[in-house]
C-alpha cells in the first residue's frame, strides 16, 4: 500500500489527489491522509506531497466540468471537515464521480457517496451555526474583531457571509485553534492569512476590550429570559458548550 500525504490545505489535498491518480498504482493501492501522520503502519510506503496551485487547480476544474458544481461544493465542504479519513474520502468519491458524472450524487448507497455527504453536512452545519454565534468586538471604532475555535475549518465560508453583510467595515474572524485569520478591508474582498505567535498574543488581547454595546447586549439576554422557563439541558443540546468560549453574553 502507497500511502500519499500532504500537509491539511485545500490547495495540498487537490495536489494529493491528482498525484495519486497520476501515479497509476490502481486505487485498491493507494490511500490518502492529511498530515500529520502521527503513527506509520508496516508495509506501507509514505510519499508526502507538495502543495501545487496548478495541480490543485486541474482537479478543481475537472470536478466542475465532468461531475458539476454542486459535487464540488460537496467536495470542498468534506476538505473541511476535521475528520482523518476526509481526504481518501474525496479520493473514492472522485473515481466515481468520473465515472457516473453529476449522477454519482444520487447513488447514496455507495459507501464514499454517502461519506461525502456526512463530512460535507458537518462542516456545513458548523458553518451555519458559527454565523449565528460568532460575536464581534469594536476596537476603538475602527475595526472590529471575532474570534473562534470551529471543529471544521470552516473560517473562509464563514467569512464569506460577513463580506455579505458588512461590506464597508474593517473586520477580522480569527481562528485561535488554526492561528488563521480572515481580513477584510473596506469595500475589499476578504482575504486568509496565518498568524504568528506574537500576532496571536496581540490579537487575544481584543476579547477584554468592551466596546459601548457590550454590557448593554448582555443585560438584554439576561433581561428577555424567563427564569420559569430556564432549562439549561435544552439550552445545551441547542447551543453546546464548546460553541460559548468566545459568545459575548456567556463570556
Amino acid at each position: 500500500m502507497t500511502v500519499f500525504t500532504c500537509e491539511d490545505t485545500f490547495e495540498a489535498m487537490m495536489t494529493c489527489i491528482y498525484d495519486a491518480w497520476a501515479a497509476r498504482l490502481g486505487h485498491g493501492n493507494v490511500r490518502l491522509q492529511t498530515e500529520p501522520v502521527l503513527q506509520q503502519e508496516l508495509f506501507c510506503e509514505y510519499i508526502h506531497i507538495e502543495g501545487d496551485a496548478q495541480k490543485a487547480e486541474k482537479v478543481v476544474r475537472s470536478v466542475r466540468r465532468k461531475i458539476s458544481e454542486l459535487a464540488y461544493r460537496r467536495i470542498y465542504l468534506a476538505a473541511m471537515s476535521f475528520e482523518d479519513d476526509r481526504l481518501d474520502a474525496i479520493y473514492r468519491f472522485l473515481v466515481l464521480g468520473f465515472a457516473f458524472g453529476a449522477d454519482v450524487l444520487e447513488r447514496m448507497s455507495e459507501p464514499a457517496v454517502m461519506r461525502i455527504w456526512e463530512l460535507s453536512r458537518k462542516a456545513g452545519n458548523e458553518a451555519n451555526f458559527f454565523r449565528e454565534f460568532t460575536r464581534f468586538t469594536s476596537l476603538d471604532g475602527k475595526i472590529y474583531a471575532a474570534h473562534i475555535e470551529p471543529k471544521c475549518n470552516i473560517t473562509a465560508i464563514t467569512a464569506e457571509h460577513f463580506a455579505d453583510r458588512m461590506p464597508s467595515e474593517n473586520w477580522l474572524l480569527i481562528d485561535d485553534k488554526r492561528r488563521i485569520a480572515a481580513v477584510h478591508p473596506k469595500d475589499q474582498p476578504f482575504y486568509m492569512t496565518k498568524l504568528s505567535e506574537e500576532e496571536m498574543q496581540r490579537l487575544s488581547a481584543t476579547e477584554a476590550q468592551k466596546d459601548e454595546y457590550t454590557e448593554l447586549w448582555k443585560e438584554f439576554f439576561r433581561t428577555i429570559g424567563i427564569a420559569a422557563r430556564k432549562n439549561p439541558r435544552c439550552q445545551q443540546n441547542l447551543m453546546p458548550l464548546w460553541y460559548r468560549k468566545h459568545v459575548t453574553e456567556f463570556m
